[in-house]
């Protein structure tokens, strides 16, 4: 049969990209998405056949509602040969504001228990089958924290370190776990950032290297390579000269303070 992969936050930026990238390599989709018809009209344009994608409306803030859409996956396309949890959050958050206490539950909610609720219905049978690959997405953000970003940042390193863990606890069960970490990529939601983007990632270049390395069943990869250099030097800087060299930055916008609303549970990731 066809191979099959499931990817959350299909309604665009990367994981639009890269459904259209698996797409392409002759795999059958389960694109989960809140905002439905916009994966509708995406999947229309391309003509693409309907025996070749179902769509399953899910907020993966919402446990029982992400656990949901994966069970009704495998009820009705089967087990997917590869899982992405790409769906998440960023907004900027202050900690001396109480308001933005809720944006860190909520991105956390989001971008982490979200990950391990797209995961649950899928690693009991994945790991019967002795095959598979989950795809956790997380961010050079994980690497080093970045002022106003503390919610985000947390969030992916949360995801770097829980599928690492992931990855030895599904090893020995013939199940692969890769981590993609994406540098800044050009989507709806890192066009709202208000600082300058080094090594600015077309989401269709990004597309084609992360399938790349999902493919090889790389463990782990930062995307696009310039980035995950920069990201090693600055974690080996002392604390004292990296915060110097990030002293003035702009901070990422808070929910209140952005020129339009960020995406809300289960909206897609768009990189750093």
């Amino acid at each position: 049969m066809t191979r099959l992969v499931f990817i959350t936050g299909a309604s665009s930026g990367i994981g639009q990209a890269l459904a259209a990238r698996f797409l392409t390599a002759g795999y059958r989709l389960a694109l989960v998405a809140r905002r439905t018809q916009e994966v509708q009209s995406w999947a229309s344009a391309l003509k693409i056949s309907p025996n070749s994608y179902q769509i399953y409306s899910a907020d993966v803030a919402d446990i029982d509602s992400i656990v949901a859409a994966g069970q009704a996956c495998v009820a009705q396309q089967g087990v997917p040969d590869v899982v992405i949890a790409n769906a998440g959050i960023s907004v900027g958050m202050d900690t001396a504001e109480r308001d933005d206490l809720d944006v860190l539950a909520r991105t956390l909610a989001t971008n982490n228990i979200g990950l391990a609720a797209t995961f649950h219905p899928f690693v009991a049978p994945m790991a019967a089958r002795r095959s598979g690959t989950l795809v956790g997405i997380g961010s050079v953000a994980g690497i080093r924290g970045l002022p106003g970003h503390g919610a985000y940042c947390a969030s992916k390193a949360a995801v770097i370190s829980y599928c690492e863990s992931l990855r030895g606890e599904m090893r020995p069960h013939g199940v692969q776990v890769v981590t993609i970490c994406p540098g800044y990529i050009d989507t709806p939601l890192t066009q709202k950032n208000p600082y300058s983007m080094p090594f600015l990632m077309p989401v269709d270049a990004f597309a084609e290297q992360a399938f790349a390395a999902i493919e090889a069943g790389t463990s782990y990869r930062v995307i696009p390579w310039q980035m995950g250099v920069v990201a090693k030097l600055l974690r080996a800087l002392p604390n004292s000269l990296y915060d110097r060299a990030l002293a003035g930055r702009a901070r990422k916008p808070r929910q209140s303070s952005a020129a339009s609303s960020p995406p809300g549970p289960g909206g897609p990731a768009g990189g750093a």
